[in-house]
Order: structure tokens, then sequence, then C-alpha cells
């Protein structure tokens, strides 16, 4: 404070020291009125003193104020004009009424008063929109103005804007994404399978021709590779030049297959990468895991993990099958000791099960039988898809009292129990997810190609894409449980009824050890014939199968797509029979039947003869499934999931090649 405000004494005080003065003047005037006339006259000076003081202060006082304010006016007008972000202040229209000199330079005009908000800084489009669901919420949104990055900070309740240069900030930050550490494997996925037969010399020249293709593509992208063993190599690289791999669409996986054409087998790589984590350990796991899903989809495909993002890129040849049985005979010594290890077991399928998954289960239930162990099958209810197949089971009393249904499998389950999974693998497609987390031993039997979903910490995993059907896998493993394993007939015939129907009777995904299983039940006492009878449609359904194909529109050619939309539910096992039955047609690669299910949802089954990888397809339509059968389920309208497919064909066709 000034020092002149606290030197001057001002106020009531003053008056009362004044009137004091004025009584104590009168009382000695009463006694001798020359010393009350002189008393008065000095006090007449003192007001007259207190006055003039007074407003000299009042005078000095607004003198200073004025100043100050002033210096303050012109000091904040400076501060305002020349601070290092920008100030835009704008009306209930959005338009423009006040901004200091920073936005100028921003937008490189001296003034865009008038003009609206979103045509200066369309970014804030969005802004405005949430704006209007809540009106004090604050949003920042950065946007970029002649080539430099700016933040937008959007106050709707102040309807102001604030803005910031953040350029450097954003190039530091970019940087440091880009540059963080990515590992990665390559593996060759076939090669035990390609060089049986070969000699020496032609074993060395094609593993030439490979590794050469495989360090030329590490040259050509930046990538420092390191080989750690004939067929596996490590990768080191950041996050940027991996973005930029994702962008090519590992174009490796189709130079390679290309190279080795002239093989009778094409060589075909797996590539696992991950990124994403600071722990160079946990990175080494995800990279490790990101190679398993690869391998568990069939190989001959690139899987990266950033983070929570996890891609998949390739995929376009079908799974290979493996000639040697020592893996099957590995899982089933294994699954053996864990059957014998546990009080009980209890076998589930997926959801709305089908003859392969009820055909497994039965299968893993004689296996615990064999090793002396109780074992149940869990089923909610019975679906069309396998009505005639538990017709046939319940003639055999002690095989249908196998059955349990969710509850008393729930009633039944503790820590000691073991819980077999079969035909699938995602935790939330099992007939009853509670049971998974009654107990910590879990076992994997499955057929389809490894998804981004899997069940978490199961103690033995067999998958194996390239088989034919879970009861085939199931089959392979019986035969090494016991060293002479008898079956019953209806066990061998349900084991052999699941085969049938997902290999469409043997014409699609079979392979030497396909037949050798079916060989194998035919021998133990599969009634074919009885199979037969259970595949046998109705009348009434081949006719509404008619209708749905009635339906069916060629697109780009090879690609028959029917939307059935006339208001009726249609049953998914008839959705899937019609897609198989539209792609015994000629000139058809794959088949896409849309309708509506008896739960309201819009189902997919999506059908291909190898051309076409319609997991792919259906993957991107929130599905799954195989090379060559998949399926999905998705809300909304027989015509707006039959437009969303075609859409997807169109995006897999740029970027996968779908339809070469």
């Amino acid at each position: 404070m000034p020092k002149f405000l606290v030197q001057r004494w001002h106020g009531m005080h003053i008056v009362w020291a004044l009137l004091l003065i004025f009584m104590l003047t009168v009382a000695l005037a009463w006694y001798h009125w020359v010393l009350g006339l002189i008393g008065l006259i000095l006090g007449g000076a003192v007001a007259a003193f207190g006055i003039l003081a007074e407003r000299a202060f009042r005078k000095d006082l607004n003198d200073y104020v004025l100043t100050l304010s002033h210096r303050i006016k012109s000091v904040g007008s400076d501060v305002i004009g020349h601070l290092p972000f920008g100030i835009v202040i704008y009306n209930e229209d959005k338009d423009i009424q006040w901004h200091n000199a920073y936005i100028s330079t921003v937008v490189g005009r001296p003034s865009v008063v008038g003009e609206t908000l979103t045509h200066i800084f369309p970014a804030l489009q969005q802004a405005s929109k949430e704006k209007e669901k809540d009106k004090d919420k604050e949003t920042v949104v950065e946007t970029t103005i002649g080539g430099r990055v700016f933040e937008l900070m959007f106050r709707p309740a102040e309807r102001m804007v604030y803005v910031s240069d953040i350029t450097e900030r954003w190039t530091l930050k970019k940087r440091y994404e880009e540059e963080k550490l990515a590992l990665g494997i390559v593996i060759m996925d076939n090669l035990e399978e390609i060089a049986q037969g070969m000699d020496e010399q032609q074993r060395a020249i094609m593993l030439s021709r490979v590794t050469g293709e495989i360090n030329e593509w590490a040259l050509r992208y930046g990538l420092y590779l390191r080989r750690l063993s004939s067929d596996r190599y490590m990768i080191i690289t950041n996050l940027g030049t991996l973005k930029h791999l994702e962008q090519t669409r590992f174009d490796l996986l189709d130079e390679v297959r290309e190279l080795t054409q002239d093989q009778k087998l094409p060589m075909t790589l797996s590539i696992g990468l991950a990124s994403g984590v600071d722990n160079v350990v946990e990175l080494g796991h995800l990279a490790q895991s990101s190679l398993d899903i690869a391998l568990g989809r069939g190989g001959d495909q690139a899987v990266v993990k950033v983070g929570q993002r996890q891609n998949f890129y390739g995929g376009k040849s079908n799974a290979v099958e493996k000639r040697t049985r020592v893996r099957a005979r590995v899982i089933s010594h294994a699954l053996r000791d864990l059957i014998k290890e546990s009080d009980h077991v209890i076998v589930m399928g997926h959801k709305m099960p089908d003859m392969d998954a009820i055909g497994a289960a039965i299968g893993v239930v004689k296996a615990a039988q064999i090793c002396g162990k109780e074992a149940y099958i869990v089923l909610e209810g019975i679906n069309p898809a396998i009505q005639k197949m538990m017709e046939m089971l319940k003639e055999d009393e002690k095989l249908i009292r196998r059955f349990i249904s969710p509850e008393q499998a729930l009633a039944l389950m503790h820590k000691r129990s073991l819980a077999i999974v079969v035909d699938t693998h995602k935790a939330t497609m099992v007939a009853e997810p509670r049971l998974l987390q009654a107990t910590d031993r879990i076992v994997i039997v499955d057929h389809h190609r490894r998804s981004e979903e899997f069940i978490d910490d199961a103690v033995l995993v067999y998958m194996e894409p390239y088989a034919s059907s879970t009861c085939e896998l199931v089959t392979e493993l019986l035969q090494y449980i016991h060293e002479r394993v008898a079956l019953d007939v209806r066990e061998a015939t349900a084991l052999l009824a699941g085969i049938t129907v997902d290999t469409k009777s043997f014409a699609l995904r079979t392979g030497s050890r396909t037949f050798e299983a079916a060989s194998f039940l035919r021998r133990n006492g599969a009634d074919s014939m009885l199979i037969q009878r259970m595949l046998k449609e109705d009348l009434e359904e081949y006719v509404k199968k008619a209708e749905i194909i009635r339906h069916a529109n060629v697109y780009r050619e090879h690609i028959a797509i029917a939307a059935y939309d006339s208001g009726k539910q249609v049953p998914q096992l008839l959705i899937a029979q019609s897609a198989d039955t539209l792609l015994n047609m000629t000139g058809i690669k794959a088949s896409f039947v849309v309708a509506q299910r008896p739960d309201g949802l819009i189902g997919i089954s999506a059908r291909s003869l190898g051309q076409i990888n319609v997991q792919i397809v259906m993957e991107r339509m929130g599905g799954g499934g195989h090379f060559t059968n998949a399926a999905s389920q998705l809300q909304g309208t027989v015509q707006e999931v039959a437009d969303k497919l075609k859409q997807t064909l169109i995006e897999l066709e740029d970027k996968e090649r779908l339809f070469e």
C-alpha cells in the first residue's frame, strides 16, 4: 500500500475528536470566556485542517486508482494480445464474437470475427454434438491446421474455446509410441511335411530360397532378424515399423507361398508379433502367445497384438494335415493321467450342440470309463441338430444317464473335478460357463481355428485345425488311452456321425487320418446305415430350405448370397443346411445365407470350397469358425446384415485379395 495512505488519518475518529473538543471548549467558556474563545478558535482550526486533509486524501486516492486502472487495463490488453495460446468467444449461434491476436496467427487471417466457429475449426463439430447432450461438459479435441497440431479446449458453459499449439508435445509423444519395442517370431510351420521325401540337397536349396526371401523382407523394412533354429527366427523392431508391416498385410506370407508353389505342398509361414507393453519379459510372452494363436488357426498367417488390440493377417491356405501321431499319443497319455487324478469328469460342448460336439463328448466319457472314473455330459436341451442322435442314444439306458443338466453339473463340480471342453475353445460359447470357474482343472479338445477369445488357464489344450472334426481327434486319443479299446455300437456310431456331419459325408476337410479314424470306428461296430437315417431330412424342412435358396443371388460371379427376409424365423440348422446346398451349385465357390433365427438375432452361415477363407469374413462380422465353415449372429434386420456382409466382402477384397 502507498505510504501516503498510511500517514494520513481520516474517518469517524476525527469527527468524534472534533465533537469532544467542542464540548470541552463549551465547558471551558462556562468558567472563563476568554479561554473558551481561544479553545473555539483552535478547535475550528483543527476542524478546517481535517476537512482539507480529507479532501486532499480523496483526491490523491482517486488519482492513484485512475492511474492504476489505466496501467492494469493497458497491461491486460497487452498480455491477452500476446498470450501463447488463443482465446475465442462465440455466441449462441456459434458465431465468433471476439478473439485475441494469437488466433490470427493460427488461421493466417487478421480477423475471423463473425464467421462460424465450426467453419474455422471443423474438429469442433463433434464437440458441439456432445455439447447438446451435456451443456456443461468440457471437451478437448486435437486438430491439424497449417501443418501444426493444436489442442482445442471447448468450454460450452462460458461459450469459449482455448487454442494451444501442441505440435512439439504431439511429435514427441508420437515418436515415443513409434519407438516402443516390438518383438516377433517367424516360423516355417510345415517344414517337416514339405521336407519328407526330399534329399539333403533339395532340402538345403529350398531352405536357402525361403531364408533368402525372409532376409530380404527384413532388410526391406529395417527389421533385426536373428535365426534361432532351422525353421525359426526372431524379429526385433519398433511399433512404427510394425504398423507399416500391418499396412502391407504381411506380404512375406504370399511371397514365400508363391516361391515354393512348385513343391507338392507350398511352404507357409506363421508370424507372431507383440508390442505396447514396457516389460520385455511380458512382451516375449505376448509374442509367443501370438505365434501360438497363428499356429492354432492353421498357420500361414500373422497375428499382431498391440496392447488390447489383436489383428489377424493372411490365413489364405487351409490347415496342413500333420502326418505324425506323436502329438496325439502324448496328449492322450497326459489326458489319461489327468482323468486318473480327478474325482470325476464333466464334459461339455458348445451352446446349441451339434453331432460333432455330442459324439466327441461320448468319446471322452468312454475314455473316463476306461480309466475307472465317473463322467457326465452337460446338455441343456435337445435342438433339431441332435434330435435324431439323442433318440438313438435313448435306446441305451446306461449311456443316456450320462447326460445331466447344467444345474446338476454345478452341484457335482468342485476343485478335484476335471472339466473337458469339446468342439469349442471360447468361454462364452460353452454350455455352462460357471463350470469353468468352479475348477482349475480344464482340458480343451477342439478342431476350430484359434480365435482371440480363449479359455484361460487350461491345463491341457489339444487344438488341431487340420482335423475334420473333434470326433476325429477324440477317436485318435481313444486309441492311445488303452491298448484295447472296445466301443459300444452306439458310441462308435455317435463318433462316426460327428465326423460324417462335419465333413459333409467325407467331401470336405478330409485327410488320411480322417479315414483312419473312420476305419477304426467302423471296425468297432459303427453303423453307417444308422447314420444315414439320422441324417435324413423331412420333406417339410426340405421345402423350407428350397424357399431360402430361391432368394439366392450370385455376387462377384462365384459367391452366392441368400438373404431370406420373409418375416419368418428360421432355425440355425436350416440356415446352415441351406448354405451347404448352395455350395453344391455349379460355379459357386462360397455361399452365405442370412435369415432371422428363433432368438431374434440375424444368423449368417458361411461355406466355401477352400478358395475363399470365410472365417475371416465372419470374424469381421463378430463371428468365427473354420477356413471353409463359419457363422455369425448379429442384431438388426436381414437386409441390414446382408448389406453389411457385402460391404465386408468389398473391404476384404481390397485388403486381402479375397477373390483370387
